[in-house]
């Protein structure tokens, strides 16, 4: 009992019904031009004419309904006075995404665009029907309690007259308020039922709005790889070069002051790379990713230099060759395993390969293990060789990470990556 009650008391019903009595009230300006063919035709019968000028009146809304604004106005006027969960609709060349995210997928044409239209048909005569029904209910009951007055009410329905006077007059009052209140009712739950069917997303929006969502969520990924391969890697060669100028500060000045530049930098290229990578994750109007290519590969290897490292490169092939994304992609592998090399080996020389042939990009790093850092010097998320296999992988590569070495003896970890060169953008 209660529960049917509830939603006679609820604010939202009332708002839903509101919102049916505006669609009435704002197809009224088309009813003048529904009127004009039954003008035109004026030997018709009455009952043809009434037919007539509905058909044109519904024609007409679903012309208005065509308009993709139209559908955005309703989607948000229904979500807000309803109560709805409705996404905004995706436009027919896709909704732009923000800077540096892409955009999302157009939405293919056709199939839905006669929801629009139905919805518009639909909420007119809800409108309307709630509209009459609750004026005549609310007149009845202004008008029943004339009888306790001493005044004697009558109503006449199909032929008959109905007497009402005394305190019956005021029970079929609040009998006709009642009435009327569950007609709100029933014209908001019947708008609030057709929404989601008919302003909600088609099956093909919906493919689009996961395609957006796969987009951006993919579009973040490599964000965080790019944000954990370059910040990652200068903030432990800046924390060991740090420890190396404040050794040889005293000892050795010029040593000290080499290893404070290295760290400047660091910190400076570190400091473009987190720009730009903030500024696409604010979804503000970012400036054009810093390009790392294995052309900065010397750079990166004289850091490594300044910071006390033994790096012994292996260079085969024409570097310059290599370009776009497979270039910027090796890069950042390189990077990656010269940051593990850093916080996990034992400080011995660390191997870096590149061998560049005409079928594929061949990369290595080679550090032995030991006790290296202290424990707990770097701590890791455990994210580094996910990240790389999954690079990795987009580029349909191979990849081989592990300690390799005697069963009695000094081991080393290596890090092999094979890329293929054809087909690299």
């Amino acid at each position: 009992m209660i529960r049917g009650i509830r939603p006679l008391l609820s604010g939202s019903t009332y708002s839903g019904v509101l919102f049916a009595f505006c669609g009435a009230a704002a197809s009224v300006p088309l009813l003048p031009f529904a009127l004009a063919p039954a003008a035109a035709w004026r030997s018709a019968p009455y009952a043809v004419q009434a037919v007539l000028v509905l058909f044109v009146w519904a024609v007409l809304l679903g012309l208005l309904g065509l308009a993709p604004a139209t559908r955005r106005v309703l989607t948000r006027l229904a979500r807000r006075m309803l109560r709805v969960p409705l996404p905004d609709p995706v436009g027919r060349r896709g909704a732009a995404g923000p800077p540096g995210v892409g955009t999302a997928p157009v939405a293919p044409p056709g199939g839905g665009r006669w929801r629009t239209p139905a919805w518009l048909v639909l909420h007119t005569a809800v409108g309307w029907a709630a509209a009459l029904a609750t004026g005549l209910l609310l007149a009845l009951a202004v008008a029943a309690p004339g009888g306790w007055l001493g005044t004697e009410a009558r109503f006449s329905l199909f032929g008959r007259t109905l007497r009402v006077t005394g305190v019956w007059s005021w029970l079929l009052a609040l009998g006709c308020v009642l009435l009327a209140a569950a007609v709100c009712a029933a014209a908001t739950a019947a708008l609030r039922g057709a929404a989601p069917r008919l302003l909600g997303p088609s099956p093909a929006e919906r493919l689009a709005l996961a395609a957006e969502r796969e987009s951006r969520l993919a579009e973040r990924n490599r964000l965080a790889h790019e944000l954990h391969d370059s910040i990652g890697h200068t903030l432990t060669a800046a924390t060991i070069q740090a420890a190396v100028a404040g050794e040889v500060l005293a000892a050795d000045p010029v040593a000290a002051r080499a290893a404070l530049r290295s760290i400047e930098e660091s910190a400076r290229a570190a400091l473009e790379d987190l720009d730009y990578v903030l500024g696409v994750l604010r979804e503000e109007e970012a400036g054009t990713a810093p390009p790392r290519t294995l052309a900065d590969l010397p750079d990166l290897l004289e850091r490594l230099r300044h910071a006390g490292a033994v790096v012994e490169p292996e260079l085969s092939g024409a570097l310059d060759h290599v370009r776009g994304t497979l270039s910027r992609a090796a890069y950042r592998i390189l990077q990656e395993g010269l940051t593990n090399a850093l916080r996990h080996g034992s400080g011995g020389p660390i191997r870096v390969g590149v061998a560049v042939g005409p079928d594929a990009l061949e990369l290595t790093v080679v550090n032995p293990t030991g006790a290296g850092a202290p424990r707990g010097a770097f701590p890791t998320s455990g994210h580094g060789l996910p990240g790389l296999a999954e690079r990795v992988r987009l580029l349909n590569g191979e990849i081989e990470a592990g300690p390799q070495g005697p069963q009695q003896g000094p081991l080393v970890w290596r890090l092999a990556v094979r890329l293929p060169v054809r087909g690299a953008a």
